[in-house]
C-alpha cells in the first residue's frame, strides 16, 4: 500500500500521461504532457481545469453552525449572507500562528462547506466539528479569461455564478455545488460533484476546449497573483498581520481563537513583513533564500519560481517592514547571487 490518498479523477489523468506526485498526502497531477508553462499560459490566455479533490471539505450545519464558525475563525460572516463565501484564518491560540486558511461556503441558511488545506482538514475540523465530505465529492476548478464562456457549453448554470457567490445546481441529474473561487487571479468557478460523476464532468469540460492543468501551473498561477500558500507564507509562527492579510481579521468580533496574541502584535507592531520580488533574468530564487540589502542578510524567501507571463524570477519574502517598493536586493540562490528589488504585489493583475 502507497499510504496515498486518490483522487476519484486518478485514472483520467493516468490515461492522460499525467505526471503524478505526493501533495499533502494525497498522489495528484503535478503537470500533463504539454508541461508547467503551457499549462499555466493556458490559465492566463483561455481556460483550464484543476482537479483539487484534495483539498478537504467539513460540512457543519445547524443553527449554530454560523455561531460555532464566529467563534473559532478571523473573519465576520455577518459580512456575508447564505449563497456567498468568504476568506478566513484559524490561528493558534498561544501565538496566532495561521494554523490554516480557509474558504468557507455558506451553502443554505445553516449549511457550510467549509475548505481546508489538504493536510489540516483533521485539524479545522477539531475545532469546528462537522462531517468530513472530503471523499465523496470531487472538485473541479475551471479558471481563466475564457472559463466561463467554455463551461457555459456544457454547464451553463455553473457558468452563471459570480465571483466568492455560491449555488447548488445539478448537471445532468446530479446535484453539485458551484462557487466562484480559486487560486489563480483569474476568472473561474469551482465545482464539487459526486464522486461517480466527476469523470463525466471533466469529459464535458475538456471537451469543451478547457486544458487539463496541473498543481505545477496551479502554484505558478497563485505566485504571480501573490496568494499565500500554507507551509510557506502561511505557517507555524505566521500571523496574519506579518503575511499582510490583516483585512481577514474582523476586530469588530470581541471573541475568536487567538484573538488575545493578534492584538497585542497589533499593538506593538509587526516585525516583519511578506513582500514581493522580481529578480533579474530568468534564474529563479527558491524558498529559504536568503534576501540581502548592502551585503546584509534581511529577510528570506518563503516561496520563488519563474514567472511565465513576466518572463522572469520572481518570489514572495519576509521583510523588514520599512523596507519600501524599488528597493534593491540580492537574493543568494546557493551562492548564485540574484539581483533584484522589491516589488508590488500581486505581480500581475488579478480579476
Amino acid at each position: 500500500m502507497s499510504g496515498f490518498e486518490y483522487s476519484p479523477l486518478d485514472a483520467v489523468h493516468r490515461g492522460l500521461d499525467a505526471k503524478m506526485v505526493p501533495f499533502g498526502g494525497w498522489e495528484m497531477p503535478l503537470s500533463y504532457p504539454s508541461g508547467t508553462i503551457d499549462e499555466h499560459l493556458a490559465c492566463r490566455n483561455d481556460a483550464v481545469v484543476f482537479d483539487v479533490s484534495h483539498l478537504g471539505t467539513v460540512r457543519v450545519e445547524g443553527a449554530d453552525a454560523a455561531e460555532r464558525l464566529q467563534l473559532a475563525f478571523t473573519n465576520d460572516l455577518h459580512k456575508i449572507t447564505p449563497g456567498r463565501a468568504q476568506y478566513t484564518h484559524l490561528l493558534d491560540e498561544v501565538d496566532a500562528s495561521v494554523l490554516d486558511d480557509i474558504i468557507v461556503w455558506w451553502v443554505d441558511d445553516e449549511v457550510f462547506d467549509v475548505m481546508p488545506n489538504a493536510s489540516n482538514t483533521d485539524r479545522v475540523r477539531s475545532a469546528i466539528g462537522g462531517n468530513e465530505t472530503t471523499h465523496d465529492r470531487a472538485v473541479l476548478a475551471v479558471q481563466g479569461p475564457r472559463a466561463k464562456e467554455r463551461l457555459a457549453t456544457v454547464f451553463p448554470d455553473a457558468a452563471a455564478v459570480g465571483r466568492f457567490k455560491v449555488s447548488r445546481l445539478t448537471w445532468e441529474g446530479i446535484d453539485c455545488v458551484v462557487a466562484g473561487t480559486g487560486y489563480t487571479g483569474e476568472p473561474g468557478v469551482e465545482i464539487a460533484v459526486p464522486n461517480a460523476a466527476a469523470p463525466d464532468l471533466w469529459t464535458a469540460v475538456t471537451g469543451a476546449g478547457v486544458t487539463p492543468a496541473g498543481l505545477g501551473a496551479r502554484d505558478t498561477l497563485r505566485l504571480e497573483a501573490g496568494l499565500p500558500l500554507h507551509g510557506h507564507e502561511l505557517g507555524a509562527g505566521i500571523t496574519p498581520l506579518q503575511a499582510g492579510l490583516g483585512w481577514v481579521v474582523a476586530w469588530s468580533k470581541d471573541v475568536f481563537r487567538g484573538r488575545s496574541p493578534l492584538a497585542a502584535e497589533r499593538a506593538a507592531g509587526v516585525s516583519r513583513l511578506l513582500m514581493g520580488i522580481v529578480t533579474d533574468g530568468r534564474r529563479p530564487p527558491r524558498a529559504d533564500c536568503a534576501v540581502l540589502i548592502d551585503d546584509h542578510p534581511v529577510g528570506m524567501v518563503t516561496s520563488g519560481n519563474f514567472s511565465p507571463t513576466l518572463g522572469q524570477g520572481i518570489a514572495l519574502a519576509f521583510m523588514p517592514p520599512d523596507t519600501e517598493v524599488g528597493t534593491a536586493i540580492v537574493v543568494d540562490v546557493r551562492g548564485t547571487a540574484l539581483a533584484g528589488r522589491i516589488a508590488p504585489t500581486p505581480f500581475i493583475p488579478k480579476h
